[in-house]
């Protein structure tokens, strides 16, 4: 894909009810600009997929879909080979819809967990922590974190990330050490929280909190890894509702993260 390209997938993605945000394209496209194929009949768009490269040893798929005029016709299986033959030396991660799991499953990939997206609406909480804004803490703080919590180091996508516009990033520093960090952005519809990164559930509520008042009466939405029990109750406690869920499946090994951490998954599309 060109930069052009990804903005009529990110288009159908909204189509197809996946709320993606409103300014993702650049740091989605800026991990791995040879990541994103697109297929074309006759000249015209028909299908398109993502399968970023986050390195030697992880990549994601996402971003998988055939324009409703053109499915079941045999296109999707051929950009969906395009990807994996992209990363075929990396193990690759994708979030699933649950119906699609036995077509993954025949590509080598095995089910991990699930992840569940829950919606809110944002309201305004006071909060006493020690919470700053991202970019007042160094990056490398940031980067060294975040590597604990994601399968590998993706200091290029996080640059673009957290200057995303119409979006904040915090962290919340504990004996002046970064002891976790969320990000919120806007959506085609309300505010997506994502990632809630943290070391208990105390420190993922505040930030949880101070996030929600960037949204107030909004739509808030939080893909919540369903093993992380401390993080269900978190959306239990402020009524959130869940809407759909998808199936983290992996071609190898599941990567070792602390699932306990992860409050609030990055993106579905790129993991």
């Amino acid at each position: 894909m060109t930069r052009e390209d990804l903005d009529l997938a990110i288009s159908w993605a909204a189509k197809e009810g996946w709320n993606p945000g409103l300014h993702d394209g650049d740091p989605f496209y800026n991990t791995d600009p040879n990541g994103f194929f697109m297929g074309f009949l006759n000249g015209k768009p028909i299908s398109c997929i993502s399968a970023v490269s986050y390195g030697k040893s992880f990549g994601f798929i996402g971003f998988y879909i055939v324009h409703s005029d053109y499915r079941n016709k045999g296109y999707g299986i051929k950009i969906w080979k395009k990807a994996i033959d992209y990363l075929k030396a990396q193990n690759i991660g994708l979030d699933g819809v649950v119906d699609q799991q036995e077509n993954y499953k025949k590509s080598g990939f095995k089910l991990a967990y699930r992840n569940i997206r829950y919606q809110g609406v944002g309201k305004k909480f006071e909060i006493n922590s020690n919470i700053v804004k991202i970019n007042s803490i160094p990056f490398s703080d940031l980067i060294k974190y975040d590597s604990q919590l994601f399968p590998v180091s993706r200091p290029r996508f996080l640059k673009s990330w957290i200057n995303e516009k119409e979006s904040l990033t915090l962290g919340l520093l504990k004996k002046n050490k970064l002891s976790g960090y969320g990000m919120i952005r806007k959506c085609v519809t309300g505010y997506k929280i994502g990632p809630l990164f943290a070391d208990n559930k105390l420190i993922a509520e505040k930030l949880f909190k101070k996030l929600n008042s960037c949204a107030i009466d909004s739509p808030i939405f939080l893909d919540v890894p369903e093993v992380n029990k401390e993080a269900l109750e978190i959306v239990s406690k402020y009524k959130m509702k869940p809407m759909f869920e998808t199936a983290r499946m992996y071609t190898r090994k599941e990567p070792k993260i602390d699932l306990n951490k992860v409050f609030g998954v990055t993106s579905f599309e790129l993991g």
